[in-house]
């Protein structure tokens, strides 16, 4: 590491870049900045008229500046008639630029909020396309840390990264051509700062985009954490471990704060260094003033015109400067946003034709595993589900029961085998995303969303009248609670159920199944938390629409009115003759 600072110190320009081309990182960032720019071309010329507003601005600036070197001059050799007319041409500059500075911020905010949409909309595409197995991978904190910090930053720099560069650079050079054009050796004095600040920029390269995605994977975790404690609040109370959580919460803290102030040590260093270097080239440039009007070779006004716009370079080259990190910034954003956006994609597929009325499930010498394990999960296990019959899927937890659903839901695709979906007609079709609209799905857990009952379950279906909510509430046995709620089915539910029970919202979850009228449900524990006469009841009420219903359980009452028990045990599926209690 200590040779390489040492080369790098040493090479010229060029070398450094070779060397950055050869690590990869500045391809990374070009390729990241190419997908940037790829939502700017989309608003090419809204972000052409938001440049054009920011130039004009700055010319206004340095018109400005011009008037009041006359206006000073003017009032210094007591000249009343152009004191006048300099000053209310200051005044015009004034109102026009306050007037740009107005539209242009309208302008920049309404583009600003329409790139975040393009982004947004784009990487919540790309999510819900992807394979189950893709997404999975993510912690969910990651995830809304990727849907709101990153996509704001990719946002912003598809906006305004560029024309901030291209005003910042009309600016200087404008600036310069004017200064050149009282004194060239006073813009010659003004431009020594551009070295100064592009050696700098050198060093922030790499170091910025290391911290860049140092922090943001910090935050990452920090979301993650957030979000699980919040979920599972009642869990770790029951439990009596706050100060344990809370715990965890000061070293994921003590780490984000590390990582933060070894950002902001190097930052105050490079920050040191550029300051005396511009107060240098600052106090040069007053000293250089200072002897001009003292041998009389400029005015009071040129001298003021003069330091005003070296401090109006120092401005544009610090703020073409700090173009930098926001471009490594945007660049490490854009990375973590295009690990969504370029997750393996679900095969696209017209809904099957399958013809109406009861379907039947076929599995035949089906294996699967997954990813990067070496154990099979499922071996050559053979199913066959009909209409009216519930199957249930048994056998000790983490065995494969619910990866057999996800299987069916097309959600996991088997290695080997076949999953078949048979129509009314007898016609064959293969299980996978394309038969997901024949399939309803109850997964583990609670799974009812803020809102009132009536949006939980308009979730599948969206034009449903009250009669029809209020006839698959029967069937899922909720009707009798949810007509003594304060507004029926209008009544709001909090986050996660509050203001329910758990067996309640495993109700309003069968029952928002049901009212999808897909002619397969599968349901996975999902009738944990009722008592034994209410699960009777709702499966009793399942088979008499003639669905062909397959359940995991652990639960006898359950079994007793199976049709067929699957068993699943060290990736073996085996047909049950009998049940014992050592197999749930």
């Amino acid at each position: 590491m200590d040779h390489e600072k040492r080369t790098q110190s040493e090479a010229s320009t060029v070398d450094i870049l070779k060397e950055k081309l050869h690590s990869g990182t500045i391809r990374d960032i070009l390729r990241d900045w190419k997908w940037i720019f790829s939502f700017t071309k989309f608003r090419i010329m809204s972000v052409v008229l938001y440049t054009v507003f920011g130039m004009a601005t700055s010319a206004l600036a340095l018109l400005a500046g011009v008037v009041s070197k006359y206006l000073i001059d003017a009032i210094y050799t007591f000249d009343s008639e152009n004191v006048i007319r300099f000053a209310l041409l200051m005044v015009t500059c004034a109102v026009l630029s306050l007037l740009l500075r107005s539209i242009a911020s309208r302008f920049g905010a309404m583009l600003h909020i329409d790139m975040q949409n393009d982004v947004k909309a784009l990487a919540f595409d790309s999510l819900i396309a992807s394979e189950w197995m893709e997404i999975s991978r993510f912690p969910t904190g990651d995830l809304l840390n990727r849907f709101t910090s990153d996509i704001t930053t990719v946002a912003n720099n598809a906006v305004t990264w560029l024309p901030n560069a291209l005003i910042q650079i009309f600016s200087v050079l404008a600036t310069l051509i004017v200064i050149l054009y009282y004194d060239p050796i006073m813009a010659l004095i003004c431009f020594a700062t551009t070295p100064i600040l592009f050696f700098a920029s050198r060093r922030l390269i790499q170091r910025q985009r290391d911290y860049a995605r140092k922090m943001r994977t910090v935050s990452s975790e920090m979301s993650a954490f957030e979000s699980e404690t919040f979920r599972n609040i009642d869990t770790l109370k029951s439990f009596g471990v706050e100060d344990s959580v809370s715990g965890d919460l000061r070293e994921r803290q003590r780490k984000y704060r590390q990582v933060s102030l070894e950002h902001n040590s190097f930052m105050i260093r490079t920050n040191i260094w550029l300051t005396v270097m511009s107060t240098a080239v600052q106090y040069i440039a007053l000293g250089y003033c200072l002897w001009r009007l003292w041998n009389g070779d400029i005015m009071l006004g040129t001298m003021v015109f003069f330091l005003q716009q070296r401090g109006t370079l120092a401005s544009s080259f610090s703020a073409l400067i700090a173009l930098v990190p926001s471009a490594l910034s945007g660049s490490v954003a854009a990375e973590r946003l295009r690990e969504i956006t370029e997750l393996k994609k679900e095969p696209e597929a017209e809904p099957s034709d399958v013809a109406p009325g009861p379907c039947s499930i076929k599995i035949s010498d089906v294996s699967v595993k997954y990813k990067n394990e070496d154990r099979y999960i499922i071996s050559h296990a053979e199913l066959k589900a009909g209409p009216g019959e519930i199957v249930a899927l048994i056998g000790p937890s983490g065995e494969g029961k619910t990866t057999m659903l996800r299987m069916i839901l097309g959600l996991i695709r088997p290695g080997e085998g076949t999953l078949e979906l048979i129509d009314s007609k007898g016609k064959s079709f293969e299980l996978g995303s394309s038969t997901r609209h024949c399939i309803s799905y109850v997964p583990q857990g609670n799974t009812v969303i803020a809102g009132t009952v009536a949006d939980n379950l308009r979730l599948v279906r969206k034009n449903v009248t009250d009669g029809e909510i209020e006839a698959v509430l029967k069937d899922a046995c909720a009707w009798k609670f949810v007509s003594r709620l304060p507004d029926g089915i209008n009544s709001q539910i909090g986050e996660g159920g509050k203001g329910i029970s758990e067996g309640q919202a495993q109700r309003l979850s069968i029952a928002r199944a049901l009212l999808r009228r897909a002619p397969i449900l599968l349901l996975d524990e999902a009738t944990s938390a009722l008592d034994s006469e209410t699960e009777k009841k709702v499966l009793n009420n399942l088979t008499k629409h003639g669905v062909t219903c397959i359940v995991t359980t652990h639960r006898p009452s359950v079994l007793s009115m199976c049709t067929s028990i699957y068993k699943i045990e060290n990736g073996e599926v085996t047909l049950s003759a009998s049940v014992h209690e050592d197999d749930y």
